[in-house]
């Protein structure tokens, strides 16, 4: 329509949670169908916050907050910083959002001008590079590689810096690939970007706390100090907590860059639900031993499906060290024709022939700028889990 923005041309809708509303629309029709694709715990929220969300109700803590966060959250924030990542902030460089979503879109909004280059590694995130793209911004990518889990090197993030760079956003460990960075990987990179001052950080450690196999998860600042004051650090109660839809995230950064982002939000959402704001205090300062079981059951179901996938034709499937992710290569089954007689020329014509005639739906790897691939969410029951990789693999076996 005439009336729409240009920059709206440039922005596709989320793939992931396009698929999501699909699955939703046929189990409505009665369909038989698994959904593997969204990126949300199956678990409740843990009694203890719902508990404080409850008082907070009663208490009459419902009116307008400070637009981008209470103080007793902020406080709690620069303590969870401080007790888990050895970073330390002050309340004024704290930036509170409904959701992760929006602290990353405001910090782009409030810093990018047209022209301005965003490094980000695929497989990416569906929302990051129509992020950068709404806030005038170029992303340039830069691929991961397969035989390491779809990391990147230094070496290619170094060729990828132009005098343009703003930014270089990070997620580790990684949606979809579900990939983190050990300590000496990620100083690596950071000595890359210790060596260009112009480029600044924007890390999204949302899936700090599901890592296994003994893991230690790092973050940039904590890794390189000297990047301390152009680092934006995200994160957010939603995965580590099971509260997605409470919608909370947060970031800590330079004061100049918080009191921007704030500027923004307050002419958009202004503060987030405050009612959930109270919840995120009791979720940071009050028991953690919710994380350690959770992370049990994610292991489990990763290990399940790393096993499930690799035993099905064509499919190679790496195991991932966080997040709740599998990213499995399809290259294999390119160019084969499935039982249902659908040709397999695209990652997202297998998925689309795997929901339709298996009842399995993942979402396809061209939405996260690396094919062929699928992604999997294994954020579900193991009953569920093994019963989609059963049918993955009579898809698989159907392929001629």
């Amino acid at each position: 329509m005439a009336f729409l923005s240009d920059t709206l041309a440039r922005v596709k809708p989320s793939p992931t949670v396009a698929m999501t509303g699909k699955v939703a629309e046929l189990k409505a029709q009665g369909r038989d169908v698994i959904g593997l694709s969204a990126g949300e715990p199956d678990f409740d929220t843990p009694d203890n916050i719902k508990a404080a969300a409850k008082a907070a109700i009663d208490a009459g803590r419902t009116k307008y907050t400070a637009v981008d966060g209470i103080a007793e959250l902020k406080q709690a924030i620069c303590d969870k910083f401080a007790r888990e990542n050895g970073l330390s902030y002050e309340p004024a460089q704290v930036s509170v959002s409904s959701g992760g979503k929006q602290v990353l879109f405001n910090a782009l909004m409030a810093t990018l001008n047209p022209g301005d280059e965003v490094i980000i590694p695929t497989p990416y995130w569906v929302s990051y590079p129509d992020m950068v793209l709404i806030g005038g911004g170029t992303p340039v990518f830069v691929e991961g590689e397969p035989a390491t889990g779809y990391k990147i090197s230094p070496e290619a993030l170094e060729a990828a810096i132009t005098p343009k760079t703003k930014w270089f956003l990070f997620n580790s460990p990684s949606n979809p690939s579900g990939a983190a960075y050990s300590r000496a990987e990620l100083k690596a990179l950071t000595d890359v970007l210790m060596r260009h001052p112009h480029v600044w950080v924007m890390t999204d450690d949302m899936y700090e706390h599901l890592v296994f196999d003994g893991f230690e998860f790092t973050t940039p600042a904590q890794v390189e100090p000297g990047l301390y004051d152009r680092t934006l650090t995200v994160n957010g109660v939603s995965k580590a907590y099971a509260m997605t839809g409470w919608r909370i995230g947060y970031a800590a950064g330079p004061k100049e860059l918080i009191g921007a982002m704030r500027k923004v939000q307050s002419q958009s959402t202004s503060n987030p639900c405050s009612i959930s704001q109270w919840a995120a205090v009791e979720a940071l300062n009050g028991p953690q031993d919710y994380i350690a079981t959770s992370r049990e059951a994610f292991k489990r179901r990763r290990d399940l499906v790393v096993a499930g996938l690799n035993a099905c034709p064509g499919i190679t499937c790496p195991t991932p060290e966080g997040a709740f992710y599998v990213y499995p290569s399809i290259a294999d089954c390119i160019g084969k024709t499935s039982a249902g007689g659908r040709k397999i020329a695209t990652d997202e014509d297998f998925a689309t022939a795997l929901l339709e005639e298996n009842g399995v739906a993942v979402v396809f790897g061209a939405a996260f700028g690396l094919s062929p691939n699928f992604r999997i969410s294994y954020a579900t029951s193991d009953t569920a889990l093994t019963e989609a990789c059963t049918r993955i693999k009579a898809f698989c076996e159907g392929l001629t």
